[in-house]
């Protein structure tokens, strides 16, 4: 990128990207890629450094605004622990170096469980890693083998265990419900698994089947049948409960914290419209209502940079409709809810019909702020479509 923007005053982020995976889960459309799929371009041996290439890029870039400290970074995937510690150390130190890191910046890496040990948790957090986020998806052997995951069932709350052991501040756990063949007792054996555990931070999302996936592909040959919304539904209540009688308390629809410390701020930094600027092949940045993105395949990518060229593939400037539209999609997940002041009066005047409906919590006058919520959290689509401008 070449245009200069302003750093917004709601905090700095960095995410970077590592597009690896040991195998391909039959759910994942991300923009990752196995050994094979790669076709021997984009070495992983060398990809920390072509990411450190685009970070002094980035640099020259915000060097007339540069963000004055980085409050969070997160590194996500992909399977970034199927990297060296060593290379993650090195690239939060490299980020450090470049904009320094806020004394109480959280640093949070994703993770597969079978790909940490105990030895090497403890080299992440020594690096300065705060927050790990494990993708357990499921307790359950078959719903494993479903969505093609390589760990055992039990190894991810284990490898939870082994982070608090480490040092971790923050430990989460990822699951997807309403995946075919899963019964309810599945799901809720998998949540008590999670709440044993002795996480801080849950998150739950429902199976989207994504065109081009292997999961699509059996479901179109008849070999699995496609996900169910009701059963979808009273999946995610049965989360509710029973997160909820653990001591968690929701704070953006398919996120779950021990305690208000415990919520993932870097993503609360894309929900509030925050910037951030990402590092990786198919990276999305945001800086000063500026958004761009990354060329997807990392030897595309790794090419760019080596020649001297911004990996940007294309960018777009917010317009103020789209701004509010973005803001109203995103902060009505949130518990802290959409400030009415945001809405057209057309859009009050929905608001008020989905308040008397019962879809929206009624505005909390009370607090001083007017805001509105979803009521029950499972009807976000047809509430935010009212809303928009």
């Amino acid at each position: 990128m070449s245009a200069r923007a302003a750093v917004g005053e709601r905090g700095f982020g960095v995410y970077v990207h590592v597009p690896f995976c040991a195998s391909r889960c039959g759910y994942c459309d991300f923009n990752t890629y196995t050994a094979d799929e790669l076709g021997g371009g984009g070495s992983r041996d060398s990809y920390v450094d072509t990411v450190l290439a685009e970070l002094a890029l980035a640099a020259r870039v915000l060097d007339d605004t540069p963000p004055g400290r980085v409050d969070t970074v997160f590194v996500g995937g992909g399977t970034p622990t199927l990297l060296p510690a060593d290379d993650l150390a090195r690239l939060l130190d490299a980020i450090d170096r470049t904009w320094g890191l806020a004394g109480d910046a959280e640093v949070t890496t994703e993770a597969n469980p079978e790909s940490v040990t105990p030895a090497s948790l403890k080299e992440l957090r020594a690096a300065g890693y705060t927050r790990i986020s494990l993708g357990m998806q499921s307790a359950a052997p078959g719903v494993l083998a479903v969505l093609d995951r390589r760990h055992s069932a039990g190894r991810a709350t284990a490898a939870a265990l082994e982070a608090r052991d480490a040092g971790f501040d923050h430990v989460n756990l990822d699951l997807i419900y309403g995946t075919p063949g899963e019964r309810a007792e599945d799901f809720a054996a998998s949540l008590d698994e999670v709440v044993a555990a002795g996480v801080d931070h849950v998150s739950a999302y429902a199976l989207i089947v994504e065109d081009g996936t292997r999961l699509a592909a059996r479901m179109r040959r008849g070999e699995l049948p496609y996900p169910d919304d009701d059963v979808a539904a009273d999946r995610y209540l049965a989360a509710e409960a029973t997160l909820d009688a653990a001591g968690f308390s929701w704070y953006e629809v398919s996120n779950w914290a021990r305690t208000p410390a415990a919520r993932c701020r870097h993503n609360l930094l894309y929900w509030t419209g925050g910037d951030w600027w990402g590092l990786g092949p198919g990276a999305h940045s945001h800086v000063g209502g500026v958004r761009w993105w990354n060329v997807k395949h990392p030897t595309a990518y790794a090419q760019r940079l080596a020649a001297g060229r911004s990996p940007g593939l294309a960018r777009e400037v917010l317009t103020g409709d789209e701004a509010q539209m973005e803001e109203i999609m995103l902060r009505l997940r949130l518990a802290s809810g959409l400030p009415l002041d945001v809405l057209d009066d057309a859009g009050r005047t929905a608001a008020a019909r989905a308040v008397a409906e019962g879809l929206l919590a009624a505005p909390d006058h009370a607090a001083g702020r007017a805001v509105l919520t979803l009521r029950g959290r499972l009807l976000a689509d047809a509430v935010v479509r009212d809303l928009l401008p």
